[in-house]
Formats: C-alpha cells, sequence, structure tokens
C-alpha cells in the first residue's frame, strides 16, 4: 500500500468537509475534491434526480477545468458509511473512464480493504474502452 501524504489527507478532509455540509440523501451522497498541477483544490459533488446522476468526480474536474486548471494530479472521492462519517469510496465506472483523461499519471485514492491508497488511473481501468473507427 501507498503511504498517503499530507496532501491527500487534505484532499480527503476536503471532501468529507464538503460531504458533511451538504449531504442529502436524495441529492448529493458524495462528494469529491482533486488537486490540480497548480496545487489548487477543487470541490465536487454528486447530483441526482429521478432520472439522471452526475458524479462528484466530474464535477470536480469541470472546476478545475472551468478555473484554467491544465491537468489533474489526484482525486478522491467519498461517501457516508452507515455511522454517517465519510470514507474514501471507490470511483464507479464512468468515472474510472472519464477520470484518466484529465492528467498523465494522475492518482486516485482509493479503498483497499478498509485501507486507503493512492493508485494510478491505469490501475482502475486497466483495459480501457476505444472507440472503433468509422468505415472508410
Amino acid at each position: 500500500m501507498t503511504t498517503l501524504t499530507p496532501t491527500d489527507q487534505e484532499l480527503i478532509q476536503a471532501a468529507s468537509d464538503l460531504l458533511l455540509r451538504t449531504h442529502d440523501a436524495a441529492l448529493h451522497r458524495v462528494a469529491a475534491a482533486a488537486r490540480g498541477v497548480s496545487g489548487a483544490v477543487y470541490l465536487g459533488l454528486s447530483l441526482a434526480t429521478p432520472r439522471v446522476s452526475v458524479c462528484a468526480e466530474s464535477s470536480a474536474i469541470a472546476n478545475a477545468k472551468m478555473a484554467g486548471e491544465e491537468a489533474i494530479t489526484t482525486i478522491v472521492s467519498v461517501g457516508l458509511d452507515p455511522a454517517d462519517c465519510p470514507v474514501v469510496i471507490n470511483p464507479c465506472g464512468v468515472c474510472r473512464e472519464v477520470v484518466p483523461s484529465f492528467g498523465r499519471d494522475l492518482h486516485v485514492l482509493v479503498s483497499v480493504n478498509d485501507d486507503v491508497t493512492a493508485v494510478t488511473s491505469d490501475a482502475l481501468l486497466p483495459m480501457p474502452w476505444v472507440r472503433a473507427r468509422p468505415y472508410s
């Protein structure tokens, strides 16, 4: 397991604080924090309606891009455990495909056997989907 850095812990805390402040089981169940190459931290919140959901990781990345951030270096998402304490959760399948597009050597903080560690985005999706070329 990779030892978390103080900046990793800061990201987890930022996402946790956001989730505790905004949690609504019907609308906002996950929060994310992403660190840009500039060092700035960008937050994201899941958005849910009966018909569509937007992941917290996507909104954190969108906030970074809107701020002019060149790329993301690290990202984490948190949800609440049964005791309503924030815990690191692993990205969904869509986020495993989206996140790697926004930074080379990007690290994702994940939960493995109840330990939090950093993995590369390649470890999340070892065989990424690629669009077939159109017929010529």
